[in-house]
């Protein structure tokens, strides 16, 4: 299973409660602060719907 390094690039003020539980599911507490997760079909969900607020490169 392939890795994703997760990235928030843009501030989360102004989304919606639901963005920014999302964004602290995945771990993601600062700007520029990346974490690594296990490329699930739930991981990538989340990474869609927050695909404006985060980059997204693939580890190996």
């Amino acid at each position: 299973m392939a890795k994703l390094k997760i990235t928030q690039v843009k501030s989360s003020i102004g989304s919606t409660k639901r963005q920014k539980a999302t964004l602290e599911a995945l771990g993601l507490t600062k700007l520029n602060n990346p974490v690594e997760h296990e490329a699930t079909p739930q991981i990538v969900g989340m990474v869609n719907k927050l695909r404006h607020l985060i980059s997204v490169e693939e580890v190996k």
